[in-house]
């Protein structure tokens, strides 16, 4: 199944990415004045195109095994086509290491309409609008919680959770807590590299806590800085995939 569907459904036809009450959220109301706003206004680069300027949804393989959970759109990146991590220099650094390590079927994703394929994979964020600054409010995270809610009930095939960067990691532990986890923070702090076995933790069951695994993220900043390079993603993107038991094609 392409992934360049903005509403991708598995057999059977359960679970829609995009339902109408996300293509039309505006819960948060400084996100949806930004990302509309960007939309008119336009990066001079861009100034022919038509902005997607909505709510993202996720992307992927509806049976996907492995979640790679990112922060938010980025203005006129995902703001602008429409699918998470395309159109910036994050999706430049992500896209071609889920080539090498089998999850998609080529190293580079433009626009919805690719034709870009992703395999035992799915990627979703924390926050579905563009927020100025690339910072949304923990309130705005916790308003938008509830689809990423979504997102996980309509993925049964989840086994580990791959969170990039610290608001990712903090997201995904909200989440639990909102579920009743007793989750505490402190002892899972957010590191490249760190491993969380959530999953093992009492009440985990109820919950349906997936381990997690922790990066930086893969933005501009931490990549041209070297503080993310391509060998300590595709390191920590091969863990995330042995442990959710993705075969790489």
């Amino acid at each position: 199944m392409s992934a360049g569907a903005a509403r991708a459904l598995p057999p059977g036809g359960a679970f829609d990415p995009f339902p109408e009450a996300l293509s039309g959220c505006r819960r948060c109301a400084r996100l949806a004045h930004h990302r509309e706003e960007v939309g008119r206004t336009k990066r001079r680069a861009y100034a022919g195109e038509t902005y997607w300027a909505r709510p993202v949804p996720g992307v992927g393989d509806p049976a996907a095994r492995l979640l790679l959970l990112g922060l938010a759109p980025g203005a006129h990146g995902s703001n602008r086509t429409g699918r998470m991590f395309t159109g910036d220099a994050s999706g430049d650094f992500l896209f071609p290491a889920l080539h090498r390590a089998g999850l998609a079927d080529r190293p580079e994703s433009r626009h919805r309409g690719d034709g870009l394929e992703l395999r035992g994979v799915w990627i979703t964020a924390a926050a579905r609008c563009a927020p100025p600054g690339n910072r949304p409010t923990p309130d705005e995270i916790a308003t938008c919680r509830s689809w990423l809610e979504h997102d996980l009930a309509g993925l049964p095939a989840l086994r580990a959770v791959l969170a990039l960067g610290r608001i990712a990691h903090d997201a995904y532990l909200d989440l639990l807590r909102a579920r009743g986890l007793a989750v505490v923070k402190a002892r899972l702090p957010f590191a490249h590299g760190a491993f969380h076995p959530l999953d093992r933790l009492p009440g985990a069951g109820a919950a349906r806590a997936l381990p997690l695994l922790d990066t930086f993220h893969v933005s501009r900043q931490n990549t041209n800085t070297g503080k993310l390079t391509a060998a300590m993603f595709d390191e920590v993107l091969a863990r995330a995939a042995t442990l959710a038991g993705v075969r790489a094609s």
